[in-house]
């Protein structure tokens, strides 16, 4: 696989918040081919008990990525 070199360092906090997003979104177009390891499960469960139970919240991710 050839090895791709980005400019990083130019590269604003948004753009590359972007870039991850868009990255994201491709690799899971194929999510048959991206297994979670089994603790996902254990880990997930937790986080939606604390969210249940009130000893978490959640935030829109567009308002989270808005709140630096």
């Amino acid at each position: 696989m050839e090895r791709v070199d980005l400019p990083l360092a130019k590269l604003t906090l948004a753009q590359k918040l972007n870039l991850i997003e868009t990255l994201w979104h491709d690799i899971i177009k194929d999510d048959k081919a991206l297994a979670s390891p089994t603790w996902h499960e254990e880990v997930l469960q937790d986080r939606q008990k604390a969210l249940e139970t009130g000893k978490a919240a959640a935030r829109d991710w567009q308002e989270a990525k808005g709140s630096r």
